[in-house]
C-alpha cells in the first residue's frame, strides 16, 4: 500500500530540514575560524550583508514583489529575533567546543514545540511532551559535565549566550513556520538576512572590524551555506508542522562534533556524548507517530 500524499510530504520534508541543518554545522565551522579571528560581531555582520545581496539578486531576477504588509512584519520580527539570536550563539561558540555549544542549542526545538501550541493552534502529543523531558535531561548532563570539568568564567559566559541563543531561535523557529505561509524561500531569506545585517551595522563604526583579503573566501562559502541552509528549512516549514520538524535540529550534534574535531582538534566529552545521547532519544520519542493537524486558521494566522 502506498503511503499516503501527507505522509510523503512530511517525509520530504523532514530530509530537506536534516539536508538545511547539515549546510548550517559546515557554516558554523567557517564562521567560528571568523568569529575567532575578528569577532562574531564582525562576521555575523558580513555574512548577512553577503547573504543579503546575493538573495537579493535572486529575488530581483525572479521578479518577485515587494511583500505585503503581513508579510514584511514578520520579516521584520524573524530578523531580530534571529539576529541577536546568531549573535550570542557565535560569540558563545569561539568559547566552547562545537558539539558542546550545538548541543545546547537543542533547547530551542523544546521551546518550539511548545510555542508551536501558543503561537500556531498546534496540538502537542504526549510523545513531544516525553521526548522533551528525555531531551532537558540531556542538557542538564551536558551542564553537569561542564560544572565537573571546572570550566572557566569565560567558558561559562560562553554557555550562558547560547542558551539565551537556544530560546530566541526557538521562537525564530516558529515564525518561520508562519514566514514559509506567506512568502517563499527567496523571500524569506532575503529579508531575514537583510534585516540582521541592517540590526548589525548600527552598531559597526563602534563593533565592526573590516575583514581582511584573505577572509573573503570564507564569508563567501559562509554565506553560500547559510543562504541554502535557510531556504531549505524555509521550504521544509512550508511544508510540514513545526513540531515534526523541530527535532532534526539535534542532528546537529553528529555534524558539529566530526566539524569540531576535524577542524578545530576538539575532543567530545562523555558527559556531552551521553547528554548528547539523552536529548537524540527524546527526538525519535518526541517524533513518534503522526503529528495532530494544526486548525487551518489559527496556523495560517
Amino acid at each position: 500500500m502506498s503511503p499516503s500524499p501527507r505522509y510523503s510530504a512530511s517525509t520530504i520534508a523532514f530530509a530537506v530540514a536534516t539536508l538545511g541543518i547539515f549546510t548550517y554545522a559546515m557554516m558554523d565551522a567557517v564562521m567560528k575560524g571568523l568569529s575567532i579571528a575578528s569577532g562574531a560581531y564582525s562576521a555575523v555582520l558580513w555574512r548577512s550583508l553577503a547573504g543579503a545581496a546575493l538573495t537579493g539578486t535572486i529575488f530581483l531576477i525572479r521578479g518577485n514583489a515587494w511583500p505585503e504588509r503581513r508579510a514584511l512584519k514578520l520579516h521584520i520580527l524573524r530578523g531580530l529575533a534571529a539576529g541577536v539570536s546568531v549573535l550570542l550563539f557565535f560569540w558563545g561558540l569561539v568559547r566552547v567546543p562545537m558539539a558542546q555549544g550545538v548541543a545546547l542549542t537543542f533547547l530551542a526545538p523544546l521551546v518550539a514545540l511548545y510555542l508551536a501550541a501558543a503561537m500556531l493552534g498546534e496540538r502537542i502529543r504526549r510523545a513531544a511532551m516525553l521526548g522533551s523531558a528525555i531531551a532537558s535531561i540531556g542538557v542538564l548532563v551536558i551542564a553537569w559535565g561542564q560544572a565537573k570539568a571546572g570550566a572557566s568564567s569565560d567558558t561559562l559566559m560562553g554557555s550562558g549566550a547560547i542558551i539565551l541563543a537556544s530560546f530566541l531561535y526557538g521562537y525564530s523557529l516558529i515564525l518561520l513556520r508562519k514566514q514559509a505561509q506567506v512568502a517563499d524561500p527567496v523571500e524569506v531569506t532575503l529579508f531575514t538576512g537583510g534585516v540582521i545585517g541592517t540590526l548589525l551595522l548600527l552598531g559597526a563604526h563602534w563593533f565592526a572590524v573590516m575583514p581582511t583579503v584573505a577572509q573573503l573566501p570564507a564569508i563567501g562559502v559562509a554565506t553560500l551555506l547559510g543562504t541554502f541552509s535557510a531556504a531549505a528549512l524555509a521550504w521544509a516549514y512550508g511544508r510540514a508542522e513545526a513540531q515534526v520538524l523541530a527535532p532534526v535540529e539535534y542532528t546537529a550534534f553528529i555534524w558539529a562534533a566530526i566539524l569540531g574535531w576535524l577542524v578545530f582538534g576538539e575532543h567530545v566529552s562523555l558527559y556531552t556524548v551521553a547528554g548528547a545521547g539523552l536529548i537524540i532519544a527524546g527526538c525519535l520519542a518526541a517524533i513518534r507517530g503522526t503529528a495532530a493537524p494544526a486548525p487551518q486558521t489559527e496556523a495560517a494566522a
